[in-house]
């Protein structure tokens, strides 16, 4: 994502609101899965940090969007400059009381749950370090 995109995107819970769900929902727009930034925010009830790294094939630039509290964040290019080439890594920092999530077998039932009618594909990473 471009910086902007980061703003308009992560920037504001619930960005599209109750009345353009409506609007989409009466032109029968049945795809809706993360058209309302609810689902994002959902990390901070896991998470004490979240931190966005992003870049887009439109910006020269590598974004890294970061915040500890889901009502305020910053925007700075990322220091190491362009690692990515094209895509985005999202970090959730957990809280103590969410240690479950650490666990690949949980992350892995819980996507496949949650995703099964979104049509792009969604990868894990399973790193573990000691």
């Amino acid at each position: 994502m471009t910086k902007q995109e980061l703003i308009e995107n992560l920037g504001t819970i619930a960005k599209s609101g109750t009345t353009n769900f409506l609007e989409a929902l009466k032109a029968g727009n049945i795809n809706l899965i993360g058209q309302f930034g609810v689902g994002f925010y959902s990390t901070f009830l896991a998470g004490s940090k979240i931190v966005v790294i992003s870049k887009s094939n439109n910006d020269d630039t590598q974004w890294i969007w970061t915040s500890e509290a889901a009502a305020s964040y910053q925007i700075k290019p990322d220091p190491e400059g362009n690692t990515l080439g094209r895509g985005t890594i999202v970090r959730i920092y957990l809280k103590e009381d969410a240690q479950e999530f650490l666990s690949h077998k949980r992350i892995f039932k819980l996507v496949k749950k949650y995703s099964e009618f979104i049509d792009f594909p969604i990868y894990l990473n399973n790193k573990k370090e000691i």
